[in-house]
């Protein structure tokens, strides 16, 4: 039986009680942002989705709205077609000999005096002397972009635009893909005086052997200048600053 003195004891002796363990303010603060990153990341993932998705939706509308028009096709072509520069004759004046760079025996200086811009005399075998005549000096005047060079020999030099490609039509436009097009078009010669004179089915140009016809089309500009207009097709693509441009792959 328990005495008053040991009833006291075990009154008196202090219980057990686990410490409130007290996670320290930063790290409560980091589990904080967290949840909040945790809770941010699929509302971010969803604005970015929504983003792209509506950006390349946009694209394809700008795209498939981005079609060649007829005006802007036009230029493009026109600018196609004086890159490719003008039909030419070159030839000079003076003591005229041989060499790489002129060949006073061919039939170009032949027809130039037929055609009453030059007057020539041969001089030895392989050289003549040739000068221009009023008329063919009036005639050059005429004609815009003729080129004239004097050579350190006194001989002179020119080179004379025969005649100029010119757009006839565009004919159709077939979009490809959004930003690149084929342009069908048709285009003709439009030969000045001169280009009429050495067009190659001319009376002047037909009294030439077929040989001497040959090297005047190969060499000297001759061409069918009063030929039907050419069809040709071309592949543009629209670039980042919104001109049209032959394609390059």
């Amino acid at each position: 039986m328990p005495t008053t003195s040991d009833t006291e004891v075990q009154e008196s002796k202090p219980q057990l009680v686990t410490p409130e363990i007290k996670q320290p303010e930063m790290f409560a603060a980091e589990i904080a942002m967290e949840g909040k990153s945790l809770n941010l990341f699929p509302i971010f993932f969803v604005t970015m989705l929504v983003l792209v998705v509506g950006g390349s939706v946009f694209y394809f509308i700008k795209g498939a709205k981005a079609v060649l028009s007829q005006p802007v096709a036009s230029a493009a072509v026109n600018h196609i077609l004086q890159g490719q520069g003008p039909a030419v004759i070159r030839f000079s004046t003076g003591l005229i000999t041989s060499n790489l760079n002129e060949k006073p025996m061919d039939p170009h200086f032949k027809l130039l005096s037929k055609a009453g811009i030059l007057a020539t005399k041969p001089r030895t075998w392989n050289s003549i002397f040739s000068e221009m005549t009023p008329a063919g000096q009036k005639l050059l005047d005429s004609i815009d972009g003729v080129v004239k060079v004097t050579n350190p020999d006194k001989t002179v030099t020119y080179e004379v635009p025969l005649a100029q490609r010119r757009l006839v039509a565009i004919e159709k436009i077939d979009m490809i893909r959004p930003h690149l097009a084929r342009v069908s078009y048709s285009w003709h010669w439009e030969p000045n005086r001169l280009g009429r004179e050495f067009d190659a089915s001319s009376e002047l140009v037909k009294s030439f052997n077929g040989w001497d016809r040959a090297t005047l089309i190969k060499s000297y500009g001759v061409d069918f200048f009063g030929a039907p207009a050419s069809h040709v097709s071309v592949v543009l693509m629209e670039t980042k600053d919104g001109n049209w441009k032959p394609y390059v792959e």
